[in-house]
C-alpha cells in the first residue's frame, strides 16, 4: 500500500514488463512526469498511467520524482485534513 513513483523512461519501460505480466501489478504506482523522449509517453499510455509532471524535463536522476513528490504528499495533507460535509455543517440538498 506504498505508492511507487515512476520516474523517467526507463523506470517506464521495465514497469512495462510487469505490466504485461499482471497489470494489477502497478495499481500503486503513479507516473511522476512525462519525460522529453517520446517513447515515454508511448509506454506511459500502454500501461494507463498519466503523469503528474509533463515539464519536458530530460535531467534524469529523480528530478521528475523529486518534483512529484512534493505534489503526493500535499494531495495526501489535503486529503486527510478534509473535512466531511457532516463535520463542516454542509448543508447536502
Amino acid at each position: 500500500r506504498i505508492p511507487v513513483l515512476l520516474d523517467g523512461y526507463v523506470v517506464t519501460a521495465a514497469a512495462a514488463v510487469l505490466h504485461a505480466l499482471d497489470p494489477a501489478s502497478l495499481d500503486h504506482c503513479l507516473a511522476a512526469h512525462r519525460s522529453a523522449e517520446p517513447a515515454h509517453g508511448r509506454v506511459l499510455e500502454k500501461i494507463g498511467k498519466r503523469p503528474l509532471l509533463d515539464l519536458g524535463m530530460r535531467l534524469g536522476e529523480g528530478s521528475g520524482a523529486a518534483l512529484a513528490c512534493g505534489i503526493v504528499r500535499n494531495a495526501l495533507a489535503v486529503h486527510q485534513g478534509m473535512a466531511t460535509f457532516e463535520q463542516a455543517a454542509v448543508s447536502r440538498g
